[in-house]
């Protein structure tokens, strides 16, 4: 049987890392990248990653997405480019189109029904009309504050408040990441940004609320978020970002969702690059109110770099198989670390 076909859309941080661990997989390929830096194009992908000779052709990356494609059949696609839904879904419908499944780390993909149920019933549509599947994933959200959550839930027989914190580093991220946060601004370019909505903080409350929600039948009315700088005391430097002392090293978000009066889900999330300089330990803890209470710690944090690849790369079988459809992480089965080959969760035999 043939390997499972894999083509990269986006080959910055994530993008690159999912290449990188794809490569080292049994019975998956990747048989084509694009991606729109002048300095990549043509350029041979292990060369790009510092890799040797890989496969039986060498794939070079191309700028249009249809000379990635075009040496098919393509069983996924791999979408490393956005954050917001609204930003993707072109890409995603034109990959749909040509019956080929769509995985993206695009944060708002995770549950897309959050903020866009238009554009979800469009993709959710056009997917079933190709007889392909469409997931968004990532460490977070995608895991470590809702689908975890959502699977501890299971060991109890009623759940009143749930809680997920993720002090977490920013380090491992890619330029996109940087600006979104607001990396190595001012305090006062900060809180413009803020004000006038071109700084996004964390992505993904919305949708880490609302599949915590839909899972465990939690009801609210509105979600209330909050965005606060990190200022840091001393220079601190990433792969990708840099904040002089006195300038933004990363944001203190947090999110309530509530019923009325009545808090239901607290999502509390302060990240920035090279916490160590702070004397910051990252972690991920989450707290369940009910019966019994639950209470998780994980020090320190999962990386949040290797993670999101590592669940990119461990879902795609797992997608390839899935029904068709609009899916979400609750719509899969456990996520876990695939060493085995491919083709067999994918095509059921190898």
């Amino acid at each position: 049987m043939r390997n499972v076909r894999v083509a990269l859309w986006g080959l910055g941080a994530m993008g690159k890392g999912i290449a990188g661990l794809l490569m080292k997989r049994r019975g998956v390929e990747i048989i084509g990248a694009c991606d729109l830096n002048p300095a990549y194009r043509g350029k041979a992908l292990t060369e790009l990653l510092g890799l040797p000779p890989y496969g039986p052709k060498t794939v070079r990356v191309m700028p249009d997405i249809g000379e990635a494609l075009k040496d098919g059949p393509v069983d996924c696609c791999v979408i490393a480019t956005d954050s917001y839904v609204r930003d993707v879904f072109p890409k995603i419908m034109e990959v749909v189109s040509q019956g080929i499944n769509v995985l993206t780390i695009a944060e708002e993909m995770s549950f897309p029904w959050a903020q866009e149920p238009e554009l979800s019933e469009a993709m959710d549509r056009l997917a079933k009309e190709n007889r392909v599947s469409i997931l968004g994933t990532g460490i977070n959200p995608g895991m470590m504050m809702d689908l975890l959550a959502v699977c501890l839930s299971g060991a109890m027989t009623q759940v009143s408040h749930v809680r997920c914190e993720r002090i977490n580093s920013l380090s491992p991220f890619g330029e996109t990441v940087m600006h979104e946060q607001g990396i190595g601004m001012t305090r006062e370019a900060f809180d413009r940004g803020v004000a006038d909505g071109t700084l996004a903080g964390h992505v993904g409350f919305h949708e880490s609320a609302a599949m915590i929600g839909k899972a465990l039948g939690i009801e609210y009315d509105k979600l209330e978020q909050k965005m606060r700088p990190i200022l840091t005391e001393v220079d601190r430097r990433s792969p990708h970002g840099f904040a002089p002392r006195g300038h933004v090293a990363g944001v203190d978000m947090t999110a309530s969702a509530m019923e009325g009066d009545r808090e239901r889900i607290s999502l509390v999330h302060p990240q920035q690059i090279e916490p160590q300089l702070a004397g910051v330990d990252t972690g991920d803890y989450i707290t369940l109110s009910g019966t019994p209470e639950i209470n998780m710690t994980v020090k320190p944090e999962v990386n949040g770099g290797l993670g999101t690849i590592a669940m990119a790369c461990n879902t795609l079988p797992f997608l390839i198989a899935a029904r068709p459809g609009l899916l979400s992480m609750l719509d899969l089965p456990v996520p876990r670390c695939v060493m085995g080959d491919y083709r067999e969760i994918a095509f059921g035999e190898v």
